[in-house]
């Protein structure tokens, strides 16, 4: 048995996985993202690691009391963001998240003066307000002392490993953007100095190898419950996980993580950047020889219908019902879901991107509004899953992955069908079949693959949505011209 741990950024889970890639026992503990002026959002990482130990002592003797040994801790988790720490691993002040904003004036900077072109051309990687260049430079200018105190400038992942094992480490995944040569597993100076910010490559860890795995020291096992010594496998992060866990296994295939954020990925077998091309999403590293994701991760996914279920004083509960209520183009409503207050990072970078609705009358039911940001989300994913390159099966997985009526309306906009696991732990599932390749035992990634029901599109709804994603791509070209002149 292996503990899988996926610590997101609004629930961390835990799960007891067993060989078939079946979860015995599942424990999960919200989390507390901390919003603030200016588009800061933070987390405190004593907190995070609290959250980890809880769920993985009620796992840890759960697995006691049905005696089943455990052979590893798999973590995965949200990726990008700026977590310092000190050599101890002690925060060097709060964890900035990946959906932070204060950084999107430097992003600005860097896009009228050619540096967000340069970097992307050497590692693929579009930046955005919330990932490490930015940040990084944005400390440099505003809180040097930060920067001085820390030790390392990692993630979320590497953060915990750092706590549990006492490790300098990141995984390649993490690494990746902006400042890996991926193919390479490097670091590009010539990125770093793009950014201004060579002097602080002391602060990056050297990624580490594929099947790399770290031992758990004496304190965090008796915290965890777990035996000194314990295998630890650290990564990848979460949305290379996801894809794993979901079944992604040939090039082509694309996964599909409906949850916070809107996780679009696609498998291949080389690292190919366009240098003309948007500057956008971007490539990652994985533990597997010659293999990629080519990510494309819209900033809003699930919280987009939060949003408009609370404006519509509607729970989660009533979903199913209110996608129901209302037929394949909402009553004429259309939307765009740029609701993120750092705007969009692909298929295209937008720190001022925002969402809106059109299409409204007096009829307009809730049920429309509802439907209506519900297919922006589908064609936002479809938007972002053919920039990536899908040419394959689509696996689904994340709370919006729950929903039937939802997932119908996904496979509907793709054209294609969509497969969900049975597993809702996908992320957690994947970071343990990456632990059991690094310990020689490799899974029957087949088997695990197959355990999934498949949502089929209906024939008339695709015809429907195809027009329906033209217009929708016309509407973004409409709006891109604005969003900037009113920010």
């Amino acid at each position: 048995m292996i503990v899988g741990v996926d610590v997101g950024t609004s629930v961390t889970k835990a799960s007891l996985l067993n060989r078939d890639g079946t979860a015995l026992v599942t424990h999960s503990k919200r989390s507390t993202l901390h919003r603030q002026s200016g588009g800061r959002v933070e987390q405190d990482l004593e907190e995070v690691i609290g959250s980890v130990v809880q769920v993985v002592r009620e796992v840890a003797a759960a697995a006691e009391q049905v005696g089943e040994p455990i052979e590893a801790l798999a973590i995965t988790g949200q990726g990008d963001g700026l977590w310092l720490r000190d050599h101890q691993g002690q925060q060097v002040g709060p964890a900035i998240s990946w959906l932070d904003a204060r950084a999107a004036d430097v992003l600005d900077r860097w896009e009228s003066s050619g540096v967000q072109r340069k970097v992307y051309g050497l590692t693929g990687s579009g930046m955005f307000p919330g990932s490490a260049g930015p940040l990084l430079a944005h400390l440099a200018e505003h809180a040097p002392e930060r920067l001085e105190r820390a030790a390392v400038a990692g993630y979320c992942v590497d953060a915990i490993v750092q706590r549990f094992t006492g490790e300098i480490t990141v995984d390649a995944s993490d690494a990746s953007l902006p400042f890996l040569d991926v193919p390479n597993r490097s670091y590009s100076q010539e990125a770093l100095q793009a950014c201004g910010i060579e002097e602080h490559r002391r602060l990056l860890a050297e990624p580490a190898p594929p099947n790399k795995l770290f031992a758990l020291d004496g304190k965090s096992a008796k915290d965890l419950g777990l035996p000194a010594g314990l295998p630890v496998s650290a990564g990848p992060f979460d949305l290379p996980a996801c894809a794993f866990g979901s079944g992604v296994s040939n090039v082509g295939d694309g996964s599909l993580v409906i949850g916070t954020t809107l996780g679009c990925q696609v498998l291949r077998d080389e690292v190919v950047i366009d240098p003309d091309g948007e500057v956008a999403g971007m490539w990652l590293a994985t533990p597997l020889p010659d293999r990629y994701l080519r990510v494309m991760p819209a900033m809003v996914g699930t919280a987009n219908l939060d949003w408009v279920l609370s404006m519509v004083g509607a729970g989660v509960d009533q979903l199913e019902t209110l996608l129901g209520n209302s037929k394949p183009g909402a009553g004429g409503v259309s939307a765009l879901s740029f609701l993120s207050s750092s705007g969009e990072r692909a298929p295209f970078v937008e720190p001022h991107a925002r969402g809106q609705f059109t299409g409204l009358s007096l009829e307009t039911t809730q049920s429309d509004l509802v439907r209506a940001m519900c297919e922006a989300v589908a064609y936002a994913a479809r938007h972002n899953l053919e920039t990536a390159g899908l040419t394959g099966e689509v696996s689904a997985c994340g709370g919006g992955a729950r929903s039937a009526a939802w997932s119908q309306i996904f496979a509907d906009v793709l054209g294609r069908p969509l497969h969900v696991p049975y597993e809702e732990g996908v992320g957690a599932r994947g970071a343990a079949m990456t632990a059991w390749d690094s310990l020689g035992e490799p899974v029957d990634r087949a088997k695990w693959a197959a355990a999934r029901r498949t949502v089929v599109p209906h024939p008339n709804a695709v015809q429907f949505y195809e027009r329906g994603y033209r217009e929708y791509l016309e509407s973004i070209d409409r709006a891109r011209p604005l969003w900037g002149a009113t920010s």
